[in-house]
């Protein structure tokens, strides 16, 4: 499996610190990492993790579409069951999925800083 570009993690990690979303351990990210269920960025946030993400790397984001992925919203219940059982064990991920489909990937990402298109 492909490891997740240096400079992406630490990206992903400082934006979570900075507009302190939650505390992201660098270890447990990979490209299966969900941006809005597992880091919970969602609604406007996502926006505006997404025009920072284009305005460091240098990736051209004007073919880039919610269409494709589904805009990202969140879910009610997905948040009581993290504010109650934490997000750390695997059962409390599971039912998360099942409730909340994630919609955009750290790989998504990945692929945008491969090519240098966000699409």
């Amino acid at each position: 499996m492909e490891d997740i570009h240096p400079q992406l993690k630490e990206f992903i990690v400082d934006y979570c610190t900075k507009y302190r979303i939650q505390k992201i351990d660098p270890c447990s990210l990979n490209l299966d990492t969900s941006i809005d269920l597992d880091l919970d960025i969602v609604d406007i946030e996502i926006d505006l993790f997404i025009a920072e993400f284009a305005e460091q790397f240098k990736v051209d984001q004007s073919k880039f579409s919610w269409y494709k992925y589904g805009y990202p919203t969140g879910s009610a219940s997905v948040k009581v069951i993290k504010a109650v059982f934490g997000y750390k064990s695997q059962w409390v991920k599971r039912l998360s999925h099942r409730i909340y489909k994630p919609r955009f990937r750290v790989s998504n990402l990945q692929d945008a800083v491969n090519t240098g298109k966000l699409i």
